[in-house]
Order: structure tokens, then sequence, then C-alpha cells
């Protein structure tokens, strides 16, 4: 009866992997792909590259194992189409980061878009969609509302 008291608190711990709370009822596939930056993909190509079950849950991991895929994720030995920074612009290299890293990369990257006044750091600066969508319809936020038919008095 002790050793099912012990399996269910276990699962039911929060295990901490990059700076993430995941709960330990969650499996490991699902719960490595709610941390920023993890997609789907990766989390099974890393279940996989780590020899790990991917329906196993979270709560059940050793430490040795959440340090392991901690330092699997900060540097993947993997494909470059699994990454998420393919051909970095400073370094050229493929990288993949997570969390606030990738918060902050992102926003340097459109900062550095409207410093040059390219076409996507214009269309980023003026609330405009920046991928050839077309605006009549969507993307309305910014101007009055009631722009259709109005009502006679």
């Amino acid at each position: 009866m002790t050793n099912t008291i012990q399996e269910k608190s276990n699962e039911e711990k929060l295990v901490r992997i990059l700076s993430k709370d995941i709960e330990g009822k969650m499996t490991l596939y699902s719960g490595l792909a709610t941390i920023k930056g993890v997609s789907w993909a990766l989390s099974n190509a890393t279940c996989k590259k780590l020899g790990l079950d991917k329906k196993r849950k979270i709560g059940s991991l050793t430490p040795e194992e959440i340090k392991k895929i901690t330092e699997f994720m900060k540097t993947p030995n993997l494909p470059g189409y699994l990454v998420n920074r393919q051909k970095d612009f400073e370094s050229g290299k493929d990288k993949h980061l997570t969390g606030s890293d990738l918060e902050l990369r992102k926003e340097f990257d459109i900062k550095r878009l409207k410093k040059t006044k390219s076409y996507r750091g214009l269309r980023h600066s003026s609330n405009l969609p920046l991928r050839g969508q077309k605006t009549k319809g969507n993307f309305r936020k910014n101007r009055k509302k009631g722009g259709g038919i109005k009502k006679k008095k």
C-alpha cells in the first residue's frame, strides 16, 4: 500500500525543465511540447534520441534523466529542419532557442527589420499583416467601428 502512495506522489509533483514547470501527470511527449520553442516533432525526436518512452509520465523521471533532457534541448544534435533558427543572421549556423532566449531573439529581429526600414519592418511598425494577406475584411482593429452601411434617422 505504501508503494502505490509513493508512486502517486511522484506523478503529481511539478517537474522543472528549461525554466518551465510541467505537471507530473502529463506524458513526456506532450509535456515537452508545452515548453516554448519545443514543437511536437522536436519532442518526439528528443524521446527517440535519448531512448525514453514518450508515453511515460513526467513525474516518474529521475533527476539524471531530467538533466539529460535539459542538456539535449540546449544543444540538440538533430537535422536542420527540426531546429527553430535555421541559418542564424549573425552566425549563419543552425541553432535551437527555447523560452526567454527565443522571445528576446524574436524581438531583436523585429527591431532590426524596423531599423533597416524593410518592407516587413514597415508592416510591423504599422501593425499590418506582412505575409501577403488581404486587409479589406480583416486586420481592421485600428479603424473606427461601423464603417459599413449607415442607418436612416
